[in-house]
C-alpha cells in the first residue's frame, strides 16, 4: 500500500484557511464543553442557531415532519440526538455520526467535605480509565451542577477565569518518596488519595463562627459556598461535580500544528461530527448526530448508549413521518449506516514497543478507521463488514478525504471499546472512525489540526453520500 504523505504539504491556501477556522472553533468548543452537560448545552445552542427545533415542541404543537426539517432531542441534559430529515423515508435508514462526550476525570463524592490537620478537602472517586499519578499537582477546576430541594439547579464553573481560584491534588515530595517510588505505577497514587485540596484558612468570628466549632477550615469553606452559591453542605448529596484540568485548549508546537487540551477523547470526534452535521444540507437520507454519555464506564445508565433513548426518539420520528409502526422503527435502525466517531491511539515514537507500525494510526494521515476494536482476540468488538468498508473507501476517495486504517496497539498489548457494538445490535452497518490522539486519557491530550480538518470533511461526505 502506498504510504500517505504528511497532509500539510498537500493543502492550498484555501484549505489552510478552512483548516484554521475549523480548529479555532474546535478549541473554543473544548473550552466551553469540559463536561457532558456543558457539551450538550453548547451543542443545543449551536443547533438552534442552525434552525433545529426541540422534538418536544414539535410533538406539543402536533406538527408532522418533512424533508429538510431539523429536530433534536435531549436526555437528562447529558445526551443529545440531532436529526435532519432526508428525502427518503426514515424506514430506509439514517446516516448516523455517533460520539461520546464524557471524558476521564475525577468526580466529587456525595459526602465529600472534610477537614484534616488544618486543611479542607473534597473526597473523590475517579471516573473512567486513568493513570492516577498523572492527575496530581496540576491546577484543577470544578465544574457541574448542584440541585437543591426547592427544585433550583446551581451551575458551577470555578477555576477557568483568571480571577478564579484553582484547586489541586497533592503529591509526596521526592525527598521523602523512596518507598513511593518503588511501587508499581498503578499504586504510586491510590484512588482514595485523589482528594482535592480546597481550603486552609479558618472562618472568622466576625462572620458567625460558633465558638464550639472545631472544624473551622471546613466551616469557612461552607460559609464561602453559602455566600456565593447558596449551597449548604447537605446539597452535595444531590450534586454532580466534576474535577477537570483548569485552562484553555492551546496550540502545540513551534509550528502550531497540533492542539493540546483536556477531553479530546472523545470530544475531538463529537465536535467534528457536530460541525459536519450543522454544515450538511439537502441529503437524500436522514442524517443524525448522536452525542452520548457514559462511554468511558461501559455506556451504561439512562444517558449511555445502552439506554433506549435513541430508539425511543427514532420511534417518535417514525410516528411523525410515516405513522406509528414498530416494524418501521426496526427497519429504520437496521437500514442505517453509522460511523462510531471515536478516537484512535496515535503512533508515539517514544513508546514504539506498544504499536505494530503497519497497523497504527499516525498524525497527519487523516481520518482513522478501525475495522475492529476490542482487546486480545477482538473481545467485545464490533467488526465491520468488508462490503461496508469498500463503500466507505469510495465515498471518502470521491470526496477527496484523506484516511487511514488502524488498530489500537499490538494484538496482545491491550485494546479498547466504543459504542459501535451496541449500535450494531440493531443490525446496522457500523465502523469506528475518528481522530488519532496522543496521550489518551491523560489530563492533557494531543491531536493534529490536519486530522481534525480531515475528520470534518470525512463526516460531511458520510452524511451526504453513504
Amino acid at each position: 500500500m502506498e504510504e500517505k504523505k504528511n497532509l500539510w504539504s498537500s493543502y492550498d491556501e484555501a484549505a489552510k484557511k478552512e483548516l484554521h477556522e475549523i480548529n479555532e472553533k474546535y478549541k473554543a468548543c473544548l473550552d466551553a464543553g469540559k463536561t457532558e452537560r456543558e457539551c450538550v448545552k453548547l451543542a443545543v445552542e449551536m443547533a438552534k442557531e442552525a434552525g433545529y427545533q426541540d422534538i418536544k415542541d414539535v410533538l406539543k404543537e402536533g406538527k408532522s415532519l418533512k424533508a429538510g426539517d431539523k429536530v433534536y432531542a435531549v436526555c437528562m441534559e447529558k445526551m443529545l440526538a440531532m436529526f435532519r430529515m432526508g428525502e427518503e423515508p426514515l424506514s430506509n435508514g439514517m446516516n448516523i455520526l455517533g460520539a461520546h462526550i464524557d471524558s476521564p476525570r475525577i468526580d466529587v463524592k456525595q459526602n465529600p467535605l472534610y477537614e484534616s490537620e488544618g486543611m479542607a478537602y473534597l473526597d473523590t472517586h475517579y471516573y473512567g480509565g486513568i493513570k492516577k499519578y498523572q492527575w496530581v499537582t496540576g491546577p484543577m477546576a470544578l465544574h457541574g451542577v448542584v440541585a437543591k430541594k426547592d427544585g433550583s439547579v446551581e451551575e458551577i464553573s470555578i477555576g477557568e477565569k483568571e480571577s478564579d481560584p484553582v484547586f489541586v491534588i497533592t503529591d509526596l515530595l521526592v525527598h521523602l518518596a523512596a518507598n513511593q517510588m518503588s511501587k508499581k505505577a498503578s499504586e504510586v497514587i491510590e484512588g482514595e488519595k485523589l482528594d482535592l485540596l480546597i481550603g486552609n484558612s479558618p472562618l472568622d468570628k466576625a462572620e458567625g463562627l460558633d465558638e464550639e466549632e472545631k472544624e473551622t477550615i471546613k466551616a469557612n469553606v461552607l460559609h464561602i459556598l453559602k455566600e456565593n452559591y447558596g449551597i449548604e453542605e447537605e446539597d452535595f448529596a444531590s450534586a454532580e461535580l466534576e474535577i477537570v484540568p483548569a485552562g484553555k485548549a492551546r496550540d502545540c508546537g513551534f509550528d502550531r500544528s497540533m492542539i493540546l487540551s483536556y477531553g479530546q477523547d472523545d470530544r475531538v470526534c463529537a465536535f467534528t461530527s457536530l460541525f459536519a452535521m450543522l454544515d450538511v444540507e439537502n441529503a437524500k437520507r436522514t442524517g443524525c448526530c448522536l452525542l452520548v454519555d457514559k462511554e468511558e464506564i461501559g455506556s451504561v445508565g439512562a444517558t449511555g448508549m445502552h439506554s433506549r433513548f435513541f430508539e425511543n426518539t427514532v420511534a417518535e420520528l417514525v410516528a411523525l413521518t410515516e405513522g406509528e409502526s414498530e416494524l418501521k422503527v426496526r427497519r429504520a435502525l437496521a437500514n442505517s449506516r453509522m460511523l462510531s466517531s471515536d478516537v484512535s491511539a496515535a503512533y508515539d515514537p517514544m513508546f514504539a514497543e506498544a504499536f505494530e507500525k503497519r497497523s497504527a494510526a499516525f498524525f497527519t494521515k487523516g481520518l482513522a478507521f478501525n475495522k475492529f476494536t476490542g482487546s486480545r482476540g477482538k473481545s467485545g468488538s464490533n467488526d465491520a463488514n468488508a462490503e461496508y468498508l469498500a463503500r466507505l473507501r469510495k465515498v471518502m476517495d470521491d470526496a477527496g478525504v484523506t484516511y487511514q486504517f488502524a488498530e489500537l496497539g499490538k494484538v496482545d498489548v491491550g485494546g479498547g471499546g466504543t459504542i459501535a457494538y451496541i449500535m450494531a445490535n440493531y443490525g446496522m452497518e457500523v465502523i469506528d472512525s475518528g481522530v488519532a490522539v496522543l496521550s489518551m486519557h491523560a489530563p492533557y491530550e494531543v491531536s493534529s489540526k490536519a486530522d481534525v480538518y480531515e475528520a470534518v470533511k470525512g463526516y460531511r461526505a458520510f452524511l451526504l453520500n453513504m
